[in-house]
């Protein structure tokens, strides 16, 4: 055996295969757990030790400054030092320092920290009114604009779909995005995307620069491939320069960060690219029980069998059927652990206490605090777990966001709280959740969540935990007084100061990825947390079940799926359990999920049956329905509309002018789902509209006319044509 061969021991068979395969293009599929680090970095090393890779001149990237670190820490163990192992950005910005003085000439710009501040001065230049919550949402749309290779004016055109950022319709958006780089340009400045845009910039216009790159940089390695932007790729494209010396890893059933850009196309399209590359799969995972492997395959194997549903209908309705790849199935190769648990309880509250409570059971059997965590879907949901954890006397730390009572939307809240309750005891004789509510409301919190993603969203989740806080302290103690609202919440807050070295990490699931823990608690898993309200297209949808899937992987042998009835103690309890429960729970044989929370119990409803109503369902394909808009439509999302798509369009042209005209919002007017429904029923008459969900006698006489006008016109033309 030669010394370079000795690199190969300890390889199963198919990482074996991937670090042997040193030529060509190649295509890892690495399934969570599976060991794509150790392969990927054999292969370099094995390629290096062979003499058939200059170790100076392989460039491996990630997504990472951590995994990068850990790449370069492994080759040099391995004995091939000098490998460079970089992030995107820390590559590309190598590259555009060495040679600006040549391309450009001058100073390189300064990066910027953050966007917020220019952004700032871009809407005060435009007149727009902002927060701070609202400036970060333009900061994520002005990063996912760039990534996708977008400028002001193509971002008109790519952005139809897109919700509006920060309420901000797209052409404001635009206006703003052209406004910000201007103001960029002037001042020499540039963000952590232009570094990117620069050298790809560099390259394509520098032939002799992208000569010289390319000639430093002979064999390329990508790690989460399933990960990369279009910017990211088209820089990966220019370094290659035609060239197929690359290897890629990646599984697209991890890819969860779509909203930032990130498309798992290129992976699932390497072989199209690469007709020549070989592709590996990495199944075996060494991090998991068979039991949790188990009920990560019963997840994606659930999305499979619904993919074959849609395609038969797609097929059926002479569409084409949207792409699914395959999910790679795991074999776990460790010994057998506790079965997964699956509970549900009767509050947010209630839930977090048991969670603190199976936490301390498996601290006094050995299982280190550090080894365990407790994920959920946003970090609003953060509160009800550091409190139980405090009162339990269990250390904590949390990844991925700011402890609850120090994000700035909690701090600017207690000060405004302090500032009312001066005044509130003599002046304002309501309630104190009325009062906090007053007081809230006029920093972002509102009756209704915000329909998507982001800061905005966040800065509400908390807003919206101070809120149930208050009515549930309310409904304990007499004579609740806003003062000791406040007392009550300073007081938490110093409780959670104490120092937390050793501690169960609290963490989104976004958050997450990447890590591991031998316990671990998904928690809040009820619809419109998981999935979170605002995906609604079978994408989005899709996205969500590969967020728990990347949670429920995370755990090595302790597993718990946890969802809660009400919101706090004495709610009604109708929040329903997650949909993507269900195949769980079959996995685990369990019954059905039929109990009906009684408010503040987690006993049975006595009635619930006898109350329990009709499912709502598709009129298509009968597939019961649980999103608000998919009920008014009474379609699902994979089925063909049933209505005139012309009057629909006609319609939705129609809402506008007219929302011009009444200086208010389109979506004031009629939703998209009530339009679907007048344009599929043509109602012409008041009784008619007065049957179409979402129109009511006071919508009825705001616009009904003007409606019954666009419609009539519509069928005349429609009437006038076929004659």
């Amino acid at each position: 055996m030669t010394d370079a061969e000795e690199v190969l021991n300890g390889l199963d068979d198919e990482q074996r295969e991937a670090a042997a395969t040193l030529t060509g293009p190649l295509c890892i599929l690495a399934g969570a757990g599976t060991g794509k680090t150790r392969a990927i970095t054999h292969r370099i090393a094995y390629g290096v030790r062979s003499g058939i890779y200059d170790p100076h001149r392989v460039l491996a990237v990630t997504f990472t400054a951590r995994a990068a670190a850990e790449m370069r820490s492994r080759l040099t163990s391995l004995g091939a030092p000098g490998v460079q192992a970089r992030t995107f950005h820390a590559a590309a910005l190598r590259q555009l320092q060495y040679f600006w003085p040549v391309a450009v000439g001058g100073p390189l710009p300064q990066i910027l920290d953050h966007k917020v501040r220019l952004l700032a001065e871009a809407a005060k230049r435009l007149r727009m009114t902002t927060d701070r919550a609202a400036l970060r949402d333009f900061a994520s749309e002005v990063e996912w604009a760039k990534v996708s290779t977008l400028t002001p004016e193509g971002y008109l055109a790519k952005a139809e779909t897109r919700p509006e950022p920060a309420g901000a319709d797209h052409a404001s958006f635009a206006k703003l995005y052209q406004a910000y780089e201007d103001i960029k340009a002037d001042r020499q400045l540039m963000d952590f995307e232009d570094v990117l845009l620069f050298t790809a910039g560099m390259l394509e216009n520098e032939e002799a620069i992208a000569a010289q790159v390319r000639q430093q940089y002979r064999h390329f390695v990508v790690d989460e491939y399933q990960d990369v932007s279009p910017l990211q790729h088209r820089l990966l494209d220019l370094w290659l320069g035609g060239r197929e010396e690359i290897c890629v890893v990646g599984d697209a059933a991890q890819t969860i960060y779509s909203f930032t850009g990130a498309t798992p196309d290129y992976l699932l399209g390497f072989r199209r690219r690469h007709p020549q590359a070989q592709v590996v799969k990495l199944v075996r995972d060494y991090r998991s029980t068979p039991e949790v492997v188990s009920l990560a395959n019963a997840l994606l194997a659930d999305r499979s069998r619904e993919q074959e549903r849609i395609e038969r209908r797609a097929r059926f309705s002479g569409q084409q059927p949207a792409a699914w790849a395959e999910p790679l199935q795991l074999i776990s190769q460790r010994d057998s652990g506790p079965q997964p648990q699956i509970t549900e309880h009767a509050d947010d509250d209630a839930e977090a206490a048991w969670i603190a409570e199976q936490i301390t059971a498996l601290r006094d059997q050995g299982t280190p605090l550090s080894e365990i965590a407790v994920l959920y879907r946003t970090n609003g949901q953060s509160a009800a777990f550091e409190q139980a954890l405090a009162s339990a006397g269990l250390s904590y730390q949390l990844r991925g966001s700011e402890r609850f009572f120090s994000r700035p939307e909690v701090r600017e809240a207690l000060a405004a709280l302090r500032t009312s309750s001066l005044v509130a005891e003599t002046d304002q004789p309501r309630s104190t959740p009325e009062q906090v509510r007053a007081v809230l409301s006029s920093h972002g919190w509102t009756r209704e969540a915000p329909s998507s993603a982001g800061a905005v969203r966040e800065r509400w989740e908390s807003l919206a935990a101070l809120v149930a806080l208050a009515d549930h302290l309310d409904a304990e103690r007499e004579e609740f007084t806003l003062r000791e609202f406040i007392a009550e919440l300073e007081e938490r807050s110093a409780a959670q100061h104490a120092p937390t070295v050793e501690g169960v990490t609290l963490a989104s699931l976004h958050s997450a990825k990447g890590l591991e823990w031998d316990a671990v608690f998904l928690a809040g898993l009820n619809e419109g947390l998981m999935p979170i309200t605002f995906a609604q297209t079978q994408a989005e949808i899709d996205e969500e079940r590969r967020l728990l899937y990347v949670g429920i992987t995370r755990a090595r042998k302790h597993l718990s799926l946890s969802s809660a009835a009400a919101r706090h103690p004495g709610g009604r309890g109708r929040r329903k359990p997650s949909r993507f429960l269900e195949p769980l729970r079959r996995s685990l044989g369990m019954e059905p999920a039929v109990r009906k929370i009684a408010p503040g119990s987690g006993g049975l409803s006595p009635n619930a049956s006898a109350r329990r109503k009709k499912a709502a369902t598709c009129a298509t394909c009968g597939k019961v329905l649980t999103v608000g808009t998919q009920i008014k439509r009474r379609r699902c999302e994979e089925c063909p509309a049933r209505y005139d798509e012309q009057l629909f369009e006609q319609l939705r042209a129609w809402r506008r002018d007219y929302a011009k005209e009444l200086n208010v919002k389109a979506f004031m007017i009629f939703g998209d789902a009530t339009l679907e429904l007048i344009a599929e029923h043509k109602p012409t008459t008041d009784e008619a509209l007065l049957q179409i969900p979402g129109i009511g006698e006071r919508k009825l006489a705001q616009h009904g006319e003007a409606l019954k006008s666009a419609i009539l016109s519509h069928l005349s033309h429609q009437h006038a044509s076929q004659n």
